[in-house]
C-alpha cells in the first residue's frame, strides 16, 4: 500500500466514478431527457439528480492537477494508459462479439474504433486525458515559474473563454465542445495546481464548500428547469435548457470545485476502511473504460433492462443496484487486468535482465 495515496482524494474518485456510472444510466438508458419534451415531476428528479453528478469528470481532473503539478512526470505512464485503453477497447469489443450482442459484419468503420481507440475518440475522456498528461510537465513547470496573481490572472481568463462565454450567451458558440476537450481539461488542471500552491484547509471550510456545492447544484437544475418550462410554452431558450448540464457551465465549475475542496478538507480516519479504499481507487479507471465502450452504450438498455423502468419512479432503485452493480463489475475486472499486466512487466523485466547478464 503506497503511504502518499491520501484516502480523502482516494474516496473523492471512488465517488467520481459513482456519479460518471449514474450520468451514463440516466442518459444512455433514455431515463432523463430534455426539460423541452418531458416535463414529468420524475424527469425534473432524474435531471436533479443529473445536476448532482455533472461534476464528477471535472473532479477527476481537479485530482490530477493537484498531484501532477507536484510529481515527477513518467512516459512510461502515458504508455502503459494507452495501453489499458486499447486492452479495454478489444476485450469488450471480443465479449460483446462473442455473446452475440453485436456481429462483426455490422461493424465496419468501427474496427478502425477499436483498433486505435485513442485517436479515433472511441474513449473520449482517455484521448483528451492522455493528451492533458503530455502537456502536464510544461503546465506544470509553469504553475511552479509563475508568481500567483500572474497564474490567477491566467486562469480567470481562461474560465472565461471556456465557461463563462458559453454560460452568458445564449446560442451555441463554435469553440465550445461542452468540455468534451483537452482545452478545459487544461484549465481544470491549473485550478487544481493552483488549489495545491495556493490553498489552505480551515476548521469550517469542508461545511461551506458542501453547501456551496448544493447551491451550485440547485441552480444549474433550475435554470434548466425553467428554461425547460419556457421552451414549452413559447420554443425559446431551448439552450439555457441544456447547458446546465454541461461540465464546462459556469455553474458546474463551481460545483467541482466545491465538492473537490471539501474532500480536500475532509480528514479520513485511519483504519480499515481507509485501506479498503485505497485498495478500490485505481481501478476506477478501469471501470470507466469497460462501460463506456460504445457497444455497451449502444445496448444499455437491453444489458440493464432499461424499458421495465422507463417512465416509472422504479428507476431509483433500479439505477442505485445497476451503478454498484457496474462498479464492482468493473473494479473486479480491471483488478484480473492489473495483474496481468503486473506479470508481463515482470516476465519483460527478466527478459532484460537475462539478456544484460549475457
Amino acid at each position: 500500500m503506497k503511504a502518499e495515496r491520501e484516502v480523502n482524494f482516494e474516496l473523492l474518485r471512488i465517488v467520481a466514478m459513482l456519479m460518471i456510472i449514474a450520468l451514463h444510466y440516466l442518459n444512455m438508458g433514455q431515463i432523463f431527457l430534455p426539460y423541452g419534451a418531458d416535463a414529468s415531476l420524475r424527469n425534473h428528479a432524474a435531471g436533479l439528480i443529473e445536476s448532482f453528478c455533472i461534476v464528477g469528470v471535472n473532479c477527476y481532473v481537479l485530482i490530477s492537477g493537484y498531484f501532477m503539478a507536484g510529481s515527477a512526470w513518467r512516459p512510461t505512464r502515458a504508455f502503459s494508459l494507452a495501453a489499458q485503453v486499447l486492452f479495454y477497447s478489444l476485450l469488450v469489443t471480443a465479449a460483446m462479439l462473442g455473446a452475440g450482442v453485436a456481429q462483426a459484419g455490422e461493424l465496419s468503420y468501427e474496427w478502425l474504433r477499436f483498433v486505435f481507440p485513442l485517436q479515433s475518440e472511441h474513449y473520449w475522456f482517455a484521448s483528451h486525458y492522455i493528451v492533458l498528461y503530455l502537456l502536464s510537465p510544461v503546465l506544470a513547470e509553469g504553475v511552479r515559474k509563475l508568481d500567483q496573481k500572474t497564474l490567477r490572472n491566467v486562469i480567470a481568463l481562461l474560465l472565461v473563454f471556456f465557461s463563462v462565454a458559453k454560460t452568458v450567451i445564449p446560442v451555441s458558440l463554435v469553440m465550445d465542445h461542452n468540455g468534451y476537450d483537452y482545452g478545459w481539461f487544461v484549465c481544470l488542471f491549473l485550478v487544481g495546481a493552483y488549489l495545491r500552491r495556493y490553498g489552505t484547509a480551515e476548521p469550517g471550510k469542508g461545511r461551506r464548500a458542501a453547501l456551496f456545492y448544493a447551491v451550485m447544484c440547485l441552480l444549474g437544475w433550475g435554470i434548466a428547469a425553467v428554461c425547460g418550462a419556457v421552451e414549452r410554452r413559447t420554443g425559446a431558450l431551448s439552450y439555457y435548457g441544456n447547458a446546465p448540464y454541461t461540465y464546462n457551465y459556469f455553474t458546474v465549475f463551481l460545483a467541482s470545485v466545491s465538492l473537490f475542496c471539501l474532500f480536500r478538507d475532509l480528514r479520513f480516519p485511519e483504519g480499515r476502511a481507509a485501506d479498503r479504499i485505497r485498495r478500490l481507487a485505481p481501478y476506477t479507471f478501469g471501470v470507466y473504460l469497460l462501460h463506456a465502450h460504445s457497444l455497451v452504450f449502444r445496448n444499455w438498455g437491453d444489458i440493464f433492462g432499461m424499458e421495465r423502468v422507463q417512465g416509472t419512479w422504479l428507476f431509483i432503485p433500479h439505477m442505485i443496484f445497476c451503478v454498484a452493480a457496474v462498479y464492482l463489475f468493473g473494479t473486479a475486472v480491471d483488478l484480473v487486468r492489473a495483474r496481468l499486466f503486473e506479470k508481463i512487466a515482470a516476465c519483460a523485466a527478466r527478459k532484460r535482465g537475462g539478456r544484460a547478464d549475457s
